[in-house]
């Protein structure tokens, strides 16, 4: 140290040499926490992450935003048919189920027809108010929750043989 501070309170093993390693230990633990919640939103869509958010959150009160995994979307039935008193239409029915480990919002259901040589004829994507029949009841399908789909679609092109759903 230099000549004019030797001998001073700071410089000679005064009582803040006590507290310095407890708060280096607080500024690390809150930098941590502060990354953690900038951060939340791409850790929120981590499976390993996410309970430790959720934990953070309800104490800081902040919000996550809702889980989305549409491969965790499992269709148990489909099918689509010649509409039975409308020429020119398609019914579509379907049921699906949430697999995903948490509540996620209602996925687009993709709906893609194609004509008796395997060109695509017609594909569109439904939200869930048109899929529905009108807005859910609920924002987010429950893990394990499963919904059924039911529309009357306009034929795209005659001879459709083939269709494809998936999930955005």
């Amino acid at each position: 140290a230099p000549s004019f501070v030797r001998g001073t309170r700071a410089f000679t093993g005064g009582a803040r040499e006590h507290w310095v390693p407890a708060a280096a230990a607080a500024l690390a633990l809150l930098l941590a926490l502060q990354l953690l919640l900038a951060d939340r939103a791409r850790l929120a869509a981590d499976p390993q992450w996410r309970p430790v958010l959720e934990t953070v959150c309800k104490v800081l009160f902040c919000e996550l935003p809702p889980w989305r995994e549409p491969k965790a979307f499992t269709l148990l039935q489909r099918d689509v048919r010649q509409h039975p008193r409308i020429p020119g239409a398609l019914r579509v029915s379907a049921t699906f189920r949430n697999d995903a480990r948490w509540p996620q919002p209602w996925p687009q259901l993709r709906l893609t027809l194609a004509d008796v040589n395997g060109r695509t004829a017609g594909e569109r994507s439904f939200r869930a108010d048109e899929y529905l029949g009108g807005p859910p009841n609920q924002a987010e399908l429950v893990s394990g929750g499963s919904a059924t789909v039911a529309m009357d679609i306009l034929e795209p092109a005659a001879r459709i043989v083939a269709y494809d759903f998936s999930f955005r």
